[in-house]
């Protein structure tokens, strides 16, 4: 019995094309004959005209096919519907709560808010006394290890005096936490000013003295060939002014070089309030001399991001009046009992507002507010943030998602600890366990009470990391990345609010 060969569809579909484009009139004109089935066989094609071929299932991986934009479709379809039933229910069950004044209501009755503003301003109190430091050190007036004390006491008190004053005032707890964010972000500047500026201290005299050394080496030269110099010097007076007119050359080149550069700044001109402050209003953490600036104020970048963080604050605000303070105020009586699964249930409900909330903050901080700072003082570094959502890993999602930080701790703990020779593990640890005492810090000490749940949320990236790094690779990791991002926030949400509620309200 005659075997057949199995034919791919492409060697089918070929011959088809190319039998139709040899003869199209005679398949029109010819009518179909026991004769023409036997010339179909000659000519290699099959008389039951077969269509099927050796392929693969779409879903399959090897059929190389990766275009599931429909899929994606859906699911924004699918979360659009269900987001709008939750937001349908909400309204249902607890009406309009979105009051837009409440807020400014609430600052202006409190009279603890003044407090915040006032421990604000205080702040410019420490900054003087750090300029005044470096500008006691840079002239010689104090030495380096006593400047460098006045640092560490002025540092101490900049961290511990807004607790001190938040403890025994009580001022509103949102006042609190701004208040003390800006001596956080102060804190960190002093630091970045006070260690640049030793850099180029150091520096400095470490070019006055090679001056010193090539100027005592041009003189021992000078003695040594004046003897020369005596016997030929008929000869010697065309080489001089040749030399001198090569001299007066460069010495020209190279002021017009310093023209070019003259508007850089350089240590110890840059020791003064204006260079000061505005390191301190720059949308960044890291201190420099020269920073890239702009060449205007572009009007309409600006006006677009006013627009956004005004808008982006009212939205904020709308839903944690009318979506996460319902949804808190239910999930006290689960905590206080330790329901398990009610606990669940409404920490997996507050993930989905919680979460959008955050993602607002972000796109409202990091890139409208910086952008309106940055736009304002003309600073032209604006990588506030990189590609953070398309994290694998949760390290690459820490060094992304807030790039000033990032470098600060790149800057002033990460490679200082390496040249001191600890491992990179250890300074990795270590930038994590001070990542985790000031979020500690930002939320203990405006609300009055002492838990960790930041500060082991922190630490727990440490192993969170090398688990996502070992077993999640691609896609997976990015997911883990997520779900970290969506499921740890709300818990250390509800655990504070919590604990806040039962000390402030009672059982």
């Amino acid at each position: 019995m005659a075997t057949k060969t199995v034919q791919s569809g492409s060697e089918v579909r070929n011959r088809k094309m190319s039998e139709k484009d040899k003869s199209p009139e005679k398949k029109k004109t010819e009518p179909v004959t026991s004769g023409s089935d036997g010339e179909e066989e000659e000519n290699g094609r099959q008389p039951d005209d077969p269509i099927h071929v050796a392929q693969d299932s779409l879903l399959s991986h090897t059929s190389g096919f990766s275009n599931y934009r429909g899929f994606l479709n859906l699911c924004i379809v699918l979360l659009a519907m269900s987001s709008s039933r939750l937001v349908l229910e909400n309204l249902i069950k607890y009406g309009i709560l979105v009051d837009p004044i409440y807020f400014i209501k609430l600052f202006i009755e409190d009279p603890y808010s003044l407090p915040s503003g006032l421990l604000g301003m205080s702040i410019n109190i420490f900054i003087l006394l750090q300029f005044g430091n470096e500008i006691l050190v840079s002239k010689d007036k104090i030495s380096e290890q006593l400047s460098y004390a006045l640092t560490v006491i002025n540092c101490t008190v900049i961290a511990t005096f807004p607790v001190i004053v938040i403890t025994l005032v009580r001022p509103n707890p949102v006042g609190g936490f701004i208040s003390l964010g800006m001596y956080t972000i102060g804190f960190m500047k002093i630091i970045s000013y006070s260690v640049t500026n030793k850099w180029c201290r150091h520096a400095l005299r470490e070019t006055k003295a090679d001056k010193k050394k090539e100027v005592k080496k041009d003189r021992r030269k000078k003695k040594s060939s004046k003897r020369s110099l005596e016997k030929n010097a008929s000869e010697d007076e065309k080489t001089t002014e040749s030399k001198d007119a090569d001299t007066i050359t460069k010495e020209n080149g190279a002021m017009v070089q310093q023209l070019k550069q003259e508007d850089l700044v350089h240590y110890p001109c840059n020791l003064n309030i204006k260079d000061l402050y505005y390191f301190m209003l720059a949308p960044t953490l890291v201190y420099q001399l020269n920073f890239p600036r702009t060449k205007r104020i572009r009007k309409r970048f600006l006006l677009r991001r006013i627009i956004e963080m005004i808008f982006l604050i009212q939205l904020s605000l709308g839903l944690i009046q009318q979506w996460i303070v319902p949804l808190i105020t239910n999930a006290m009586k689960p905590f206080s009992d330790m329901d398990i699964f009610r606990m669940i249930e409404r920490i997996l409900k507050l993930a989905v507002p919680n979460h959008l909330i955050w993602l607002m903050f972000f796109y409202f901080y990091f890139h409208s507010f910086l952008n309106i700072m940055g736009e304002l003082l003309r600073f032209a570094d604006r990588e506030f943030y990189q590609d953070w959502w398309n994290s694998e890993t949760v390290g690459y999602f820490w060094q992304n998602w807030n790039i000033p930080v990032y470098r600060w701790c790149k800057r002033h703990v990460y490679k200082p600890m390496l040249r001191r020779g600890f491992s990179k593990f250890q300074a990795n640890v270590m930038v994590f366990f001070l990542s985790a005492v000031g979020h500690e810090y930002l939320v203990s000490v405006p609300l009055h009470m002492f838990r960790l749940w930041a500060f082991m949320g922190m630490l727990m990236q440490v192993p969170l990391a090398f688990f996502v790094s070992a077993f999640l690779k691609h896609h997976y990791g990015n997911m883990a990345v997520w779900m970290s991002l969506i499921i740890g926030q709300p818990i250390a949400v509800l655990m504070y609010v919590h604990d806040y509620y039962i000390l402030t309200y009672g059982s």
